[in-house]
């Protein structure tokens, strides 16, 4: 059975790789560059020196394909969309939907591959015919949150082999195989892009107008900002409003975005109106199908790394939602991604936050 890897540089993916090859699997590494600077300098390189050490070490073939055209096309013309709409997107989720699962499978098959595998810490369960998306045994790292996108015919086609392994433990492989990866740190910042001085990074690719920001509660201006696109609700970092005279002392945070106006509204400690009890989403991925009941209860998580929710959940179409929250949540946040789980840890699947609502 041949299975080709999606091998980043990264530590999780190298112990992915190595791990199928130790089961008997034919292992094949597949480098993805996803993004080239407007310069044509690629950033991948040193991940790809990595990549070539790792699959060197444990004896596999690998191969590298270039596929910034269509993440440009597929998920961060979207994300600019998003961000013009002053919504927050998560490119994270749309990357693994549309390149990863995407393109990557077609490679994948044309190099006669049987399954694709990945190093993410989740599950696949099968049953009846059916596959289904689960939770990691470590649930500090689980990301199905991610992979809430995930059809059934992509969810058919891949291996997860660190579903049962923790964080540590995949360091510790590695550090013992001699890999190059094994202290390398977590990558962060934006799917494929990394870490950057984000504003900026934004400022490139959507002109920014600045404006005022004002008080909620009365309307006084109290600072100036560089471009709604640059905040999220509840932020309360970067700001620049500093200690006021007519203050009191507690922190900033933003609670409302007026496109129309170019306002960035803001409260000091935590305002009502950063909190609500509901919300709609649109563009809903059911795993593995729509439910037959209209109404459920089950959890839910509103970003990443949050526990889970309890809610109640009506379906109002194929791809559209009510989501009823049992305690107030704090700034939900349109663009992102509500994704659904039942008590057993088994993702339900997800969809975009449209709004959010007060009872």
């Amino acid at each position: 059975m041949r299975v080709v890897v999606g091998i980043s540089g990264g530590v999780d993916s190298s112990v992915a790789a190595y791990l199928l090859k130790k089961q008997g699997y034919d292992v094949i590494g597949l480098f993805m560059v996803n993004w080239e600077e407007r310069d044509g300098t690629c950033t991948a390189e040193s991940d790809y020196e990595d990549v070539k050490r790792v699959c060197n070490k444990i004896g596999i073939p690998y191969f590298s394909v270039n596929y910034s055209k269509e993440y440009y096309e597929r998920v961060f013309e979207r994300f600019l969309e998003e961000y013009k709409k002053g919504r927050t997107p998560n490119p994270d989720v749309l990357c693994n939907r549309e390149i990863k699962f995407g393109p990557f499978l077609e490679q994948a098959k044309k190099l006669g591959a049987d399954f694709i595998a990945t190093g993410h810490y989740c599950k696949k369960i099968e049953k009846d015919g059916k596959y289904y998306l689960a939770k990691a045994d470590d649930l500090n790292k689980d990301q199905s949150y991610f992979l809430n996108q995930l059809s059934q015919d992509q969810l058919k086609s891949v291996i997860f082999p660190l579903q049962n392994i923790d964080k540590p433990t995949v360091r510790k492989i590695a550090k013992e195989l001699g890999l190059s990866t094994a202290e390398k740190k977590d990558s962060t910042g934006i799917c494929f892009i990394g870490e950057r001085n984000f504003k900026n990074f934004l400022k490139d690719f959507l002109p920014a107008k600045q404006g005022v920001i004002k008080r909620i509660s009365d309307g006084e201006i109290v600072g100036k900002h560089d471009g709604l696109m640059c905040y999220t609700l509840g932020q309360r970092k970067g700001l620049n409003i500093g200690g006021r005279s007519d203050g009191d002392g507690q922190r900033w945070f933003v609670v409302e975005k007026d496109l129309k106006n170019n306002v960035l509204y803001v409260s000091q400690g935590e305002d009502d109106k950063l909190f609500s009890d509901g919300l709609f989403a649109s563009e809903m991925n059911f795993i593995p199908e729509t439910p037959k009941q209209k109404k459920f209860r089950c959890f839910a998580k509103f970003r990443y790394r949050q526990p889970d929710q309890e809610v109640e959940v009506e379906v109002l179409s194929d791809n559209e939602i009510k989501v009823v929250f049992k305690n107030p949540q704090r700034a939900i946040t349109p663009g992102q991604y509500v994704v659904l789980y039942d008590e057993k840890g088994l993702c339900l699947g997800g969809g975009v936050i449209d709004n959010s609502f007060k009872n």
